[in-house]
């Protein structure tokens, strides 16, 4: 039976919330929101949300959040309570752009309609069934014992590409602020670009993507600080960086063909990188049969889909296609499933990896 679902969907530009009606298997989108991040975030909360939610309050029967890092333990639809919440606040620090914001919508809710159940579900999630090669730094022993090793994100949208793509070698591209790929096999992640925390891999909005770790370390020896670090790499850095002048691709693209210099190269970075990845994730497949570009530039930039056709022709026959995100989709059939007992994705559960 199809039950009324309010996802919060908090990204690190972007603040979205939908009212869905979901099973297991299919979720309507009866309401939906959208807006920039500005100003502290229980503000916009509270004024630009809570008033188009009055009408919604006494129709839903759950909440659901998007938490972008999980860490070990939350790999599978998760209820929110006191012990659970505290257990996310120790994560804060892996996913800086996105996990505290969660949190801080979850906390807003819940002050507002504490009878309302709430859930989260973790873009880490989906990456669960990496094999240990994939999954596993090649760093010392005692380092890997606690825990440091790659997750991958973006998983609801990945999982709901692989949902919209069923096929056996699938490579899912989420290119929007945040870009990181996944090697989907019968629908099951095998790979991906992103590894501990959303910033390795692909070059993003104003996040740097892999960068030598040498480097760091070089610009910690020069006098960085560590906060100095985290912001140059994570807001900074990216299409921003490299353009100097701004981390939106459409704008970008409009500078780039008017001849401004700083645009052209954030572009010819950006594809170079995506280019690399995309080879390296169908050398993970041993092939690749269908690639899926998703999130907010590759739902809808065909000139980028064009681009990559003409000169990735050497993969072969491959089936190439747009996909519109729908993570607040995602989210709202997982939970569905979870109170159904479907479970959330094939090889997790609610305690640990695999």
């Amino acid at each position: 039976m199809a039950a009324l679902v309010l996802v919060l969907n908090v990204g690190s530009s972007s603040l979205k919330a939908a009212v869905l009606e979901a099973t297991a298997h299919k979720a309507e989108r009866l309401w939906q929101s959208g807006t920039r991040r500005e100003g502290p975030l229980e503000q916009q909360l509270s004024h630009w949300l809570k008033p188009q939610l009055e009408p919604w309050w006494p129709r839903l029967s759950t909440a659901g959040h998007r938490v972008v890092h999980g860490g070990e333990r939350f790999t599978a639809p998760t209820p929110l309570g006191p012990e659970v919440l505290q257990e996310l606040e120790a994560l804060s620090a892996l996913a800086p752009l996105h996990n505290p914001a969660a949190l801080q919508a979850i906390t807003w809710l819940g002050h507002h309609q504490p009878q309302l159940p709430q859930w989260a579900c973790f873009d880490t999630a989906f990456h669960a069934t990496l094999p240990v090669e994939a999954s596993t730094y090649a760093l010392p022993a005692e380092w890997r014992a606690e825990g440091y090793r790659r997750y991958g994100f973006h998983g609801l949208n990945h999982q709901h590409v692989a949902e919209a793509v069923p096929c056996g070698r699938l490579i899912s591209a989420h290119l929007g602020a945040g870009c990181s790929l996944a090697a989907i096999r019968d629908g099951r992640s095998i790979d991906t670009t992103m590894g501990f925390t959303p910033l390795e891999g692909l070059v993003m909005a104003s996040r740097s993507g892999s960068v030598d770790p040498g480097l760091l370390l070089h610009l910690q020896r020069m006098g960085l600080s560590l906060d100095e670090l985290d912001q140059g790499l994570n807001r900074r850095s990216g299409l921003l960086g490299l353009s100097e002048l701004s981390s939106d691709w459409l704008e970008l693209r409009t500078a780039a063909a008017s001849g401004h210099s700083g645009a052209q190269l954030a572009l010819a970075v950006f594809l170079h990188r995506l280019r690399q990845e995309i080879a390296a994730m169908a050398a993970s497949l041993g092939g690749v049969d269908q690639i899926a570009l998703s999130g907010g530039i590759g739902a809808n930039d065909l000139e980028l889909l064009r681009e990559l056709q003409q000169s990735m022709a050497w993969l072969g026959p491959v089936r190439w296609q747009r996909v519109e995100p729908d993570e607040e989709g995602m989210i709202s059939r997982l939970i569905s499933r979870a109170d159904q007992g479907f479970g959330a994705a094939a090889g997790s559960n609610a305690t640990g990896r695999r």
